[in-house]
């Protein structure tokens, strides 16, 4: 029976691990049709999108079905409500890269300036928010509490970014006016990402968590 619910525990781990994979790629892309304002790369994000809400929907359920089924208490319990957790989150990142995706696809045609974007430095924004998508992911698999330490160190960054690009936005909007309407678009951007970053970091408490719990479980065995 302890194999069979070990079985299953890995089984709501690989739905959450297969899920980031799929919302790294969401992100990834929502990177690229920005950057380049690529309207058939944001429609395949849409799609996609669909497919984000279905493994949202599988890994609860199973969560559901799992706490129902065998009552699972210490280091399982808490395991599984980080898997609840961090499926709640990472389904709202994938949110996220869907409405960076309708930007693109709002204003089809229209090319941002380049200056800008290097002056704003939404590219790095971007790398930054991925690669705290990818660490996290890694500190769960390895059960890597330094991981998650610097997966979380790197949303300084991202609020860092978020902060002066209001500013930047605001100053080329008013030398600008033309651009207005596309400025404030591109600022809900910013804050998206920024709340990317805020979602990873309460993903990282829940693998901390999870990760404390499994040591303190291991160092009770002499």
């Amino acid at each position: 029976m302890v194999k069979f619910i070990e079985s299953k525990l890995v089984e709501v781990q690989n739905e959450v691990v297969e899920m980031w994979t799929l919302v790294h790629s969401q992100m990834s892309k929502a990177q690229e049709s920005v950057m380049n304002m690529d309207v058939e790369m944001a429609k395949q994000i849409q799609v996609r999108e669909k497919l984000v809400n279905s493994y949202d929907l599988k890994i609860d359920s199973m969560v559901e079905d799992f706490l129902a089924l065998y009552n699972p208490v210490a280091v399982d319990l808490r395991f599984l409500l980080a898997m609840l957790n961090v499926n709640n989150n990472l389904e709202r990142i994938g949110d996220y890269a869907e409405s960076i995706a309708r930007f693109v696809i709002r204003n089809e045609g229209v090319v941002i300036d380049k200056e800008l974007l290097d002056k704003l430095h939404l590219n790095d924004m971007f790398r930054h928010a991925i690669r705290m998508i990818e660490t996290s992911k890694r500190a769960l698999e390895e059960r890597n509490i330094e991981l998650a330490k610097e997966a979380s160190a790197e949303d300084n960054l991202l609020d860092e970014i978020n902060a002066n690009s209001v500013r930047i936005i605001t100053e080329y909007a008013g030398q600008k006016p033309e651009t207005m309407k596309l400025c404030l678009e591109l600022n809900g951007v910013f804050r998206k990402l920024e709340r990317t970053g805020d979602h990873i970091n309460n993903i990282l408490e829940d693998i901390i968590f999870y990760i404390n719990a499994q040591v303190i479980k291991h160092e009770g065995k002499h």
